[in-house]
């Protein structure tokens, strides 16, 4: 076998079919995800140890393979000629397996990816902390890059990414983008962040808040005139601003509260929804930070912000069970997909 036509063969396949991700793995067959399902390629043959180990020299460097052997996982990024793609390899029961996320070269607009018009505000800042949450696989990354392009076609700023490993490609437009890879260009998120303060940075995004150190440089950072672009795995607003909270030791919390509350601008929580008319469609959280919000996170009153949500749709909020239920009667979901996205059925299904 041609592990290199093959992998690419592979990888354009899923790219024709509109997919996701590409599951590969010693003992099974190729496997896609397209708009949320796996198919399993039962054409294809089922993969060796040495099929997975070839595929591991085309996706890695010498030296990163020789780092996944020894400690048998590692995050990396891949291209080929269509596209550009996330991967992870690991091991599970002594066997190679790798998955692949695809990764568009062309980075879409907020309206190309049916996402709110407001998102746009928050470009506009020129400091503040503005987060992007939700599970594994669900959009973040691709609402932050349409983000950051925003700014980059609108505004003459020095943009600095911090990632691991780099995503989007970014072609510096009317600012500077530098790109730098987490264990490539640094040697972590921290790190990176606190060298940002001597590198005249006006904006930031970090690919995820990975500990304490690297959400607080962050949070210093956003008051101290930088706008901080971000991704945690949280399910809601509220629930971010308590993981926050909550991964500093309980002497430090009320210091993080009193930041949080002064520099957060918003945080949008995103699932991505199966469309009727097929493919996926994002159903969304926005939390912005206001007076009263502002308020609730320094008294510790996290738990009444749902309620602000969903009263402050004049104030450009946007509670999920309001996506929702515009997604229903827009023809665009189903009654049944919104329930089982939905954290309040029984509110939900009075808004339908």
């Amino acid at each position: 076998m041609d592990h290199n036509k093959k992998i690419d063969d592979l990888i354009d396949y899923v790219n024709k079919e509109g997919g996701s991700d590409l599951h590969l793995a010693e003992g099974r067959h190729p496997i896609i995800r397209v708009s949320g399902n796996l198919t399993t390629l039962s054409k294809e043959n089922i993969l060796t140890k040495d099929d997975m180990l070839d595929f591991l020299s085309e996706l890695l460097t010498p030296e990163n393979k020789e780092k996944f052997l020894k400690t048998k996982e590692i995050d990396f990024s891949y291209s080929n000629k269509e596209v550009r793609l996330r991967g992870n390899c690991s091991f599970h029961g002594g066997m190679i397996g790798i998955a692949l996320r695809l990764i568009p070269k062309q980075i879409k607009t907020l309206e190309e990816l049916n996402l709110p018009p407001i998102l746009k505000n928050f470009t506009q800042l020129k400091q503040g902390f503005f987060l992007a949450v939700g599970p594994v696989g669900q959009g973040k990354s691709t609402t932050l890059a349409s983000m950051i392009e925003m700014i980059n076609e609108e505004r003459a700023e020095h943009i600095i990414t911090i990632e691991d490993p780099i995503e989007y490609i970014y072609e510096p437009k009317k600012s500077i983008i530098d790109q730098r890879e987490v264990m490539v260009d640094t040697d972590n998120f921290s790190t990176a962040l606190k060298s940002m303060f001597r590198q005249d940075i006006d904006v930031a995004l970090v690919g995820e808040m990975r500990g304490s150190e690297t959400i607080s440089t962050a949070v210093t950072a956003a008051e101290t005139g930088h706008l901080i672009f971000s991704t945690l795995h949280t399910n809601t607003a509220s629930q971010t601003i308590d993981r926050i909270i909550d991964s500093f030791p309980p002497e430090q919390q009320g210091q993080i509260r009193v930041q949080l509350a002064g520099s957060l601008s918003g945080i949008f929580s995103q699932r991505l929804v199966p469309r009727i008319s097929g493919g996926l469609i994002p159903a969304f959280e926005l939390l912005i930070n206001n007076n009263a919000v502002s308020n609730l996170i320094r008294e510790g009153r996290t738990y009444e912000i749902d309620s602000v949500i969903e009263t402050s749709s004049q104030l450009g909020m946007i509670s999920l069970n309001k996506s929702l239920s515009d997604l229903v009667r827009e023809g665009e979901i189903t009654i049944e997909d919104a329930r089982k996205y939905s954290y309040n059925v029984d509110a939900l299904e009075k808004m339908v």
